[in-house]
């Protein structure tokens, strides 16, 4: 009888030390973040709703999921899917429709501008169904991405009078009338060309870059077309009638008459990495006083000769080393140009992926203050280190735990 007591109480203790464990263990995964993390990839790359993302997440890179790491540490974060080679205007509609669970608009001035439909497709789920009534996001931004990331905020807090004038009030999309400032709490830039890389430059000089956009625009339209579309990448190309909605078999044009109205709408990334494209982005862009705004560059290059030494993809000292040797362009576009634009982090120049340089900045010193850009230290490595491209999982791991724990401060 005595046995049986004491193995009972045994059982007791145990099962109470379970539940206080089990209740513990679901205290704590309330999500660290009152505010979503929405993270926005760059050029040629992709998000969650791609297959590719399972093989080799786009965030994380090389290091394994940076996703699956945030959420393991109780943080909501979602990384969208955009088309890969557009423009950061239509990458901003796509990522406004999955946040609200809405049907693509691109806006009827813009699209008729650049002769592409009005609508793309539809996603019945919003990825934060709350989204604006009293629950802000941040916006995390990687090389083009970022340039999506403050052209959506504009869009959210200023709206676009072209696109108010050219549509009936009942059918414009809630993203181009303006005054939705307090749905964004932060937007963060990493290697962003926000001025424009000199890469696209290097690139006219050596006659490569008509040769790299024929082939990448009969890539995405074979492979917009075939049965890994959307398994594999999908580059949201349906508005040119260039490739498929996932899970659709039939294109609304002919292959290459859709390749060719792409090639010549001027609204790709092409257009927003030039320094020419990022200036006229720029002077489009407007800032909100209650956004708060940091960018992150690196450097993958000495201090004296401007030569690759800090860098993790071997590639990028390739491309480094072209950017250095090719020097500043010849026309200005309103930049002073001097050798501060040598130093670069493989694709894009170091200085540029600073703030824009017709917006109000600081260079970070511990205090965050809102409607300025907080220019935060500039860092070694090269274009992929801050996703984790051949970098190490303890750098890309502290790199996010100090961003998001310094977001976080924003939301308290």
């Amino acid at each position: 009888m005595k046995v049986a007591k004491k193995f009972f109480t045994v059982i007791l203790c145990i099962a109470i030390v379970l539940s206080t464990s089990v209740i513990s263990y679901a205290k704590n995964t309330e999500p660290e973040n009152k505010y979503p993390l929405i993270f926005v990839h760059g050029m040629f790359g992709w998000g969650q709703d791609e297959g590719i993302n399972k093989i080799a997440p786009y965030w994380g890179g090389t290091t394994g999921s940076l996703m699956e790491y945030l959420r393991e540490n109780n943080m909501e974060c979602y990384d969208v899917s955009v088309g890969p080679i557009s423009s950061a205007w239509d990458n901003a509609c796509e990522v406004y429709a999955q946040l609200t669970g809405t049907t693509v608009d691109y806006g009827e001035a813009h699209s008729k501008a650049h002769g592409h439909d009005r609508y793309g497709r539809t996603y019945e789920e919003a990825l934060v169904p709350d989204w604006g009534n009293g629950r802000k996001i941040h916006i995390i931004g990687h090389s083009h991405g970022g340039q999506v990331a403050r052209l959506l905020a504009h869009l959210l807090t200023h709206g676009d009078s072209e696109e108010i004038n050219a549509t009936p009030g009942n059918e414009i999309s809630g993203l181009f009338t303006g005054g939705k400032e307090n749905y964004v709490e932060s937007v963060t830039t990493l290697c962003s060309p926000n001025n424009g890389t000199t890469t696209f430059d290097v690139a006219d000089a050596i006659y490569l870059k008509p040769i790299l956009e024929t082939v990448v625009n009969i890539y995405a339209g074979i492979m917009g077309r075939s049965f890994l579309n959307g398994k594999l990448v999908d580059f949201h190309l349906e508005q040119f009638g260039m490739t498929c909605i996932p899970g659709e078999r039939v294109a609304k044009d002919e292959l290459f008459s859709a390749i060719d109205k792409f090639s010549k709408a001027n609204d790709s990334v092409v257009i927003d990495l030039s320094i020419e494209g990022a200036q006229k982005l720029n002077e489009k862009i407007e800032i909100s006083d209650n956004i708060n705004y940091f960018c992150y560059t690196y450097d993958c290059t000495s201090e004296k000769l401007n030569l690759p030494k800090n860098f993790d993809f071997f590639f990028l000292a390739f491309t480094s080393m072209l950017i250095r040797f090719y020097g500043t362009p010849d026309d200005s576009f309103g930049i002073d140009f001097d050798d501060s634009w040598l130093a670069n982090d493989g694709l894009v120049n170091t200085v540029s992926a600073k703030n824009p340089i017709d917006e109000p900045a600081k260079d970070y010193d511990g205090k965050i203050e809102s409607g300025i850009w907080n220019v935060m230290p500039t860092l070694e490595g090269d274009h992929g280190t801050p996703i984790g491209l051949f970098s190490s999982e303890e750098y890309v791991h502290n790199f996010y735990n100090n961003l998001t724990a310094m977001l976080i401060s924003l939301e308290k």
